[in-house]
């Protein structure tokens, strides 16, 4: 499902216009993007959070040139989904 498919299917259950539901995706994404860019953590209960994990120093290689690479410590943005959102996936996926 892409975000304009997710739009639409909201506009209609809503009644809302489509441009107004769109505006408002994108005001949240952006939300949760400068937060999660400013080391702050999203918690939408009933549907999981976006935190900020720490991956470590590591040794990669380049295959191609057959050398070994140092991976900096870095951020990265992850999503744990919430234990009723993980239930209700496998009752209904199959």
């Amino acid at each position: 499902m892409t975000k304009a498919e997710i739009a639409t299917e909201i506009a209609n259950k809503t009644g809302v216009e489509k441009v107004a539901v769109q505006a408002t995706i994108e005001a949240l994404m952006s939300s949760i993007k400068s937060s999660l860019s400013k080391g702050e953590n999203v918690y939408l209960r009933g549907f999981g959070s976006f935190t900020i994990k720490k991956r470590a120093t590591k040794t990669g290689r380049n295959i191609s040139k057959n050398t070994t690479i140092i991976i900096p410590a870095h951020n990265i943005p992850a999503f744990k989904p919430a234990k009723t959102f993980v239930n209700d996936v496998k009752k209904n996926v199959k």
